[in-house]
Order: structure tokens, then C-alpha cells, then sequence
């Protein structure tokens, strides 16, 4: 009898269950040692501690670690738009765009040089010896125009919006040169008209645009003359009716003359009146590098 209750006890020991292993292990445990440690002395072989220990280790839960991989952080680092390889892109781009500026300005500037060279040492022949008549009835000849920079325009007085709009671009250029380099500068109308423009119809069209302009004009011959000097086409016949109502086809150009009465530049239609001063400004500060003065 005393054999069978030992097996009973032995056997209700190994059915504990595994809940209440897995919660307190150690109290099972120790629990376990004092329902086995009888009056009667150790129950437990070594075969049934082991098989006791084995047990309590299946229900214990050991303690894990997160350790994250390298992949793991890759993947962090990935989420978003701006990742890793977007930023060395973004990186490199922006490397690459600043070498080609600094390319694309080192080109301009060799291809500014150039230009200067080529009109320093080898400038079109443009303009020439002329006499016409300044609308005021005075006669006026190419010497007029040395000791000041000129901007001669070639147009006629019943021109319907080109010639005004030119104007009025050499207007609000001379407004600003004026204040910056003073009264150094002849603003000069040219008509292609001489049947209609008379020196009084050119002094009252003047009167709408800057106060400095002079207008000249001349007869057929004559303004043939100087327009193949300038390089301007214009298509008045010789034999104009100066009654009749017609429009004359002539060259758009406006020409910057320096003081010794040289061509400098001819700027067409489309460029604006903040460009033209640029070069101006640019063409009087060569000149008093050179000659130490502004005209």
C-alpha cells in the first residue's frame, strides 16, 4: 500500500500542468521537492529529476532579443521617396549642373572676348561722309557726330508704329544713359522719306520723343548715298509723289556710333532698351580703359 501511494503521489506530480509550469516554474519546482520529500525519504531517481528539469525548461520561454539586421535597416531606410540611392543621385545631379554652368559661363565669357576682338580689330565697315540737312534748315555732315556717341535711327515720319516704337526705345534709353554719363550722347532721325519729310514736318514729329534728337534729311540722292553707307535698304521711288499715301519698306536698325564716329553696334527690333544700355554702358567703359576718358 505504501508503494502505491507513493506511484500516486509521483504520478501527480508529473501531471501538473503545463499552465501552471509555465507561470511560476520555480514554486512547481520547489513544490514538487516537498511533496517528494516524505517521511519516508527521496522519491526522485536521477532518471525522474531529469525528466522533472526537462519539463520545466519546455515551458519556460527564453527571453529574445531584437537585434535588427542590416537588411532590416536598409529596408528603414528605404521608406519615403528620398532614399539612399535617390539621395546620391540628387547629389551627383547637382554636381553636375554646376560644372556645366560653370562651363556654360567660362564659354560665354571667351565668346564675349571674342566679339570684342573681332570688333576692335576688325569692325565692319559702316557709315561715312554725308551732308544733309538738320531739321531746323542747317546743314550737317558726318564731323557733326565726332566727339559724342551716337544712336542714328533711319525712318520716316509717316511710319504708322515702328519708327515711333524705336523712338521711344532710344527715348527711355537716352533718359538713363544721360543721368549715369551726362551729355555725351547725339540721338540722330535720319528720314528715307525726303519727298514728304521736310526739315519743319521732322522738327514737329520730333517733338513727341527725347529733346536731344536731331533729324536730318536730304534730297533722293543724297539719302541713297548715305543709306548705302549705314548699310539700310529702304524702297521710297525718286520719283515719290510727296502728296501721295504710301509706306515705305527701310532696314530696322538702330547704330551706335562711338566719338570718333566708328561703328560700334547695330541693335535690331527685338532688342529691349535694358540691353542696348548694357552695351552702351559696356562700349563707353572700353573706350575710357583705352583713351582714359568717356568721349
Amino acid at each position: 500500500m505504501v508503494g502505491c501511494d507513493r506511484r500516486d503521489r509521483c504520478s501527480s506530480m508529473f501531471s501538473l500542468t503545463r499552465s501552471t509550469l509555465h507561470c511560476c516554474p520555480r514554486r512547481v519546482l520547489a513544490a514538487s521537492w516537498r511533496s517528494i520529500h516524505t517521511s519516508d525519504g527521496p522519491l526522485l531517481t536521477p532518471n525522474s529529476l531529469a525528466i522533472v528539469r526537462s519539463k520545466v525548461k519546455a515551458v519556460q520561454k527564453p527571453v529574445r532579443t531584437h537585434r535588427r539586421t542590416y537588411a532590416q535597416f536598409s529596408e528603414r531606410n528605404t521608406i519615403g521617396a528620398f532614399t539612399p540611392t535617390a539621395a546620391a543621385l540628387f547629389v551627383l545631379t547637382g554636381i553636375g549642373l554646376a560644372v556645366y554652368l560653370r562651363n556654360e559661363k567660362q564659354r560665354l565669357e571667351e565668346e564675349r572676348e571674342k566679339e570684342r576682338a573681332l570688333k576692335s580689330y576688325g569692325r565692319p565697315h559702316i557709315g561715312g561722309p554725308f551732308s544733309l540737312t538738320t531739321h531746323d534748315g542747317k546743314p550737317f555732315t558726318q564731323e557733326g557726330l565726332l566727339g559724342k556717341w551716337s544712336l542714328v535711327y533711319f525712318g520716316f515720319t509717316n511710319c504708322p508704329d515702328i519708327c515711333p516704337a524705336e523712338l521711344d526705345k532710344i527715348t527711355a534709353v537716352m533718359n538713363n544713359i544721360q543721368k549715369e554719363h551726362g551729355d555725351i550722347f547725339l540721338p540722330v532721325f535720319i528720314s528715307v522719306d525726303p519727298a514728304r519729310d521736310s526739315p519743319s514736318r521732322i522738327a514737329q514729329y520730333l517733338r513727341d520723343f527725347h529733346p536731344s534728337f536731331l533729324g536730318l534729311v536730304g534730297a533722293y540722292d543724297t539719302t541713297k548715298a548715305v543709306c548705302k553707307a549705314y548699310r539700310v535698304y529702304f524702297s521710297t521711288p525718286p520719283n515719290a509723289d510727296p502728296n501721295g499715301d504710301y509706306l515705305v519698306d527701310h532696314s530696322i536698325f538702330v547704330y551706335l556710333m562711338d566719338p570718333k564716329g566708328q561703328f560700334v553696334e547695330a541693335f535690331g527690333q527685338q532688342v529691349t532698351a535694358e540691353e542696348v544700355e548694357v552695351k552702351i554702358n559696356e562700349s563707353i567703359a572700353q573706350w575710357q580703359k583705352e583713351t582714359g576718358r568717356k568721349v
